[in-house]
């Protein structure tokens, strides 16, 4: 089935958030057009006086989180090296840490010397929330997506440090937000896309006979009044400097030495983008099966608006990379204790009109470190069974 196009990037109608303008051009690229008649220098100035509010006797000027990846990596860079802030370091671990990331991880820290707090939640409670999740929104991220946004916030508040600096803006890759907006890494962003539409409370809900409430503070976003005692700002630093990707990863490379790394399904060019997940070829292959697309074409989009590349060039890259079944799959199959028939049923369900779900799609290269990401016990089958039953009788 072919699906509609941006006349402009190569994003399909299926894509979040997206709408298309008379031309066939798309909300996102038009975004785009806005960041470029934005006064920077006054953005920075305003980034400028932001840091002049922190009060001289805290600890930490500030808190970034942290996963290694390109974005962070030089948000963390941008903050020591340009803006001389003290930063307190936060990572979430979602279980997934490739062992590139981690050399990479080791190397920036020790380079810009900052302190560095790492959490990782059990497995057992990721393991039933990654099912909940696929089985509920074709999604198996949810502790990722909400671990990554709410465990910083708490550390904030206990530490009492007044700033959370993010990376980039949503309105980089979704119209969310606009870059007119004046976007900040809050509840209200929290709950309109990052958690999927459910709470902590939600899954315990659907989970309280195998999980603790208190299991799931990591994943609660805390309270706006918390918040706002606290005093703390939280916004993404892509707010105040525009951002550029590939700019931003030759800094990092020449002053950092980070290197990027395979993906599964995207091009050796583009070996900067998530590198930190051994699980990012599942993601991609399961956005392939209800969207019609995968990273191939958002990463093609990005350099089609920056005039780096031609839009029969991405057309070309889509074509041989996109729709490849990853060798990982196999792996998230085994944690999840789930067959890839009943895997294919799910996603299916979750499809986007008017994308209807490919089957039968060829098993794309193993990327070299394949070998070194772990087998681990999936949720037990009593259980697995018990949820997969409960979703196909609500549907």
């Amino acid at each position: 089935m072919e699906l509609r196009l941006c006349t402009k990037c190569v994003l399909p109608e299926t894509h979040e958030t997206i709408s298309f303008d008379k031309d066939g051009v798309c909300s996102i690229c038009r975004g785009q057009e806005i960041k470029s008649t934005l006064n920077w220098d006054k953005k920075l100035n305003e980034l400028h006086e932001l840091i002049s509010s922190i009060p001289s006797d805290s600890d930490y000027d500030c808190l970034i989180p942290f996963s290694g990846g390109k974005d962070s990596t030089w948000t963390l860079w941008y903050a020591v090296e340009k803006l001389k802030l003290k930063p307190l370091v936060v990572s979430f671990d979602h279980s997934f840490f490739r062992p590139g990331l981690l050399e990479n991880r080791e190397r920036v820290l020790k380079k810009l010397g900052v302190d560095f707090l790492s959490f990782t939640p059990s497995w057992k409670v990721v393991r039933s929330l990654m099912l909940q999740s696929f089985l509920e929104k074709g999604d198996f991220c949810w502790h990722c997506h909400t671990g990554i946004f709410s465990y910083p916030m708490w550390v904030a508040i206990e530490k009492q440090i007044p700033l959370i600096l993010w990376g980039e803006p949503s309105s980089e890759y979704t119209s969310y937000y606009s870059y007119n907006d004046k976007e900040e890494v809050d509840e209200t962003r929290f709950n309109r896309f990052v958690n999927l539409g459910i709470n902590a409370q939600d899954m315990y809900e659907r989970l309280s006979t195998q999980i603790e409430l208190r299991d799931l503070k990591p994943f609660t976003y805390p309270s706006k009044e918390a918040l706002v005692s606290a005093g703390i700002k939280s916004v993404p630093l892509g707010s105040y400097i525009p951002w550029d990707v590939k700019k931003q990863v030759a800094v990092i490379q020449q002053e950092l030495g980070w290197t990027g790394d395979e993906v599964e399904g995207v091009p050796v060019a583009y070996n900067y983008e998530k590198i930190e997940c051994y699980m990012q070829g599942v993601r991609d292959y399961i956005k392939y099966l209800k969207r019609g697309y995968s990273r191939v074409s958002h990463l093609t989009s990005i350099d089609i608006r920056n005039n780096q590349i031609s839009r029969e060039e991405a057309l070309k890259l889509i074509t041989e990379y996109e729709g490849k079944k990853p060798a990982s799959l196999y792996l998230f199959l085994e944690y999840i204790n789930m067959t890839e028939e009943e895997f294919v049923e799910v996603v299916a369900t979750h499809a986007i009109s008017p994308w209807d779900t490919p089957s039968l799609l060829q098993i794309g290269k193993k990327p070299k470190d394949f070998e070194a990401w772990p087998h681990r016990s999936g949720v037990e089958k009593k259980e697995q069974v018990l949820a997969f039953n409960n979703w196909r009788n609500e549907k």
